[in-house]
């Protein structure tokens, strides 16, 4: 279970969240939001990237507040980047090893590759730098994310740089993601596809929570015009975006 505790986080001029509360242990949490309201800064301070100018962040009844990066990853959190992170030097291979935390088969690798779309004969033993495109580094760090099964796993806006297809095979990893860890999944999100897998939603909104609440509580405040969220704006690749 993840619990903030009147958490708030400053940097210098501004206060990015504010007096942020909730608890959560439901299967699948979505954070949503303007751009701007202070959900990826959330997603930080969940994976350590950050910490909390106030207030207490508990996971499985363990202060973890003042856990560094390595301390939390070994504690059970896993963290996606919204733009991941490129590696020279390092193959997709060594990747998903490093995730794993011990050796594993090639079958094993092609098989985490094979679930987010990538044919593992052309992935297997390439860099992960500049030659790869956002799209390919962002399934990539899914698979490597899938790989650790972690009791927590946090992604920050993964829909982005995918293609259509791929979207709806990533609802699938997700569900095959919990079936095997059995653990949270928060996803940071504008997508109405996110949404409606949600069994929890959190709304974040200058810096505060402004609603949280089951799917079929929150999904109708967001869909109404007044609440000052634009719903089922359509891009170019097909997909829909909340606010």
């Amino acid at each position: 279970m993840l619990e903030f505790q009147n958490v708030t986080y400053s940097v210098p001029g501004a206060e990015i969240l504010k007096n942020v509360s909730f608890t959560s242990d439901e299967r699948f949490i979505a954070v949503t939001g303007p751009n701007g309201s202070g959900k990826s800064t959330l997603a930080k301070l969940i994976a350590g990237i950050i910490t909390p100018t106030e207030g207490r962040i508990l996971f499985d009844g363990t202060d973890i507040t003042g856990m560094s990066i390595t301390e939390r990853a070994k504690f059970g959190i896993s963290y996606a980047f919204q733009q991941p992170v490129r590696f020279k030097g390092i193959t997709v291979r060594d990747m998903i090893t490093i995730a794993v935390g011990h050796k594993i088969s090639v079958g094993e690798i092609c098989g985490y590759l094979s679930e987010v779309g990538l044919c593992a004969k052309d992935y297997i033993n390439r860099e992960i730098n500049s030659s790869l495109s956002g799209g390919e580094l962002k399934r990539i760090e899914i698979a490597t994310v899938n790989a650790r099964s972690t009791k927590l796993a946090v992604f920050d806006e993964p829909e982005a740089g995918i293609d259509l297809w791929s979207f709806n095979n990533l609802i699938k990893v997700f569900e095959n993601m919990y079936k095997r860890t059995k653990g949270s999944i928060i996803i940071i999100s504008h997508q109405e596809r996110i949404l409606n897998i949600a069994d929890r939603i959190i709304v974040v909104a200058d810096g505060s929570i402004a609603a949280q609440g089951t799917k079929d509580e929150i999904l109708p405040t967001l869909l109404d015009v007044q609440s000052g969220c634009c719903f089922g704006t359509r891009r170019s690749d097909g997909l829909e975006e909340v606010c």
